[in-house]
């Protein structure tokens, strides 16, 4: 019994390692880095993920006169699919700042060595709590934990001003 549980740990973890590195090494796309480009980048349109999955919908709903499981499992289910669609875009953005800071990590002068490894710490720790929340999804459509976006949405942004704050304004680099 130890050896199949152990066995089950040890593929769930070189699954996890895989699509950690899978998930850095997936940025191909090109861009120009310019301030009016971070400028349409914003924390905001992630806000909504932090309140679509709140319990509190979910406990008004049961209240309600007519209310069945049914009804509770549909909201969970569509809920679930939207917030995807929002993580999906947050990856993408996030993805995208992080080009454009490597990006200005070439084209400096001198070398950055600081930076560098603190983007890839940074890539790690975002696409860890990609996972974590992927897997707590699935427990969320049965009602059985809770999920929470918001250090996502504090990692991004935290990436996107770093990276205004490198790129002068009004200066397109090349991908």
């Amino acid at each position: 019994m130890m050896l199949i549980v152990t066995a089950v740990l040890s593929v769930l973890i070189l699954t996890m390692v895989v699509l950690l590195v899978r998930q850095i090494g997936s940025g191909t796309e090109s861009l120009p880095v310019t301030t009016e480009w971070l400028d349409d980048l914003s924390d905001e349109r992630y806000r909504p993920m932090v309140r679509l999955l709140d319990e509190s919908d979910f406990r008004f709903l049961r209240a309600q006169k007519g209310f069945i499981p049914a009804m509770e499992r549909k909201l969970r289910r569509q809920r679930v699919e939207v917030f995807r669609s929002y993580l999906g875009l947050l990856e993408s953005d996030f993805k995208r700042v992080c080009l454009g800071l490597k990006i200005v990590l070439v084209q400096f002068e001198r070398d950055r060595p600081d930076l560098a490894s603190a983007l890839i710490n940074r890539q790690l720790t975002f696409a860890y709590c990609v996972l974590q929340i992927q897997a707590r999804l699935i427990l969320f459509r049965w009602g059985l934990a809770a999920v929470d976006a918001s250090e996502l949405i504090r990692m991004f942004d935290g990436m996107r001003v770093e990276l205004k704050a490198l790129v002068p304004m009004g200066l397109p680099v090349a991908a």
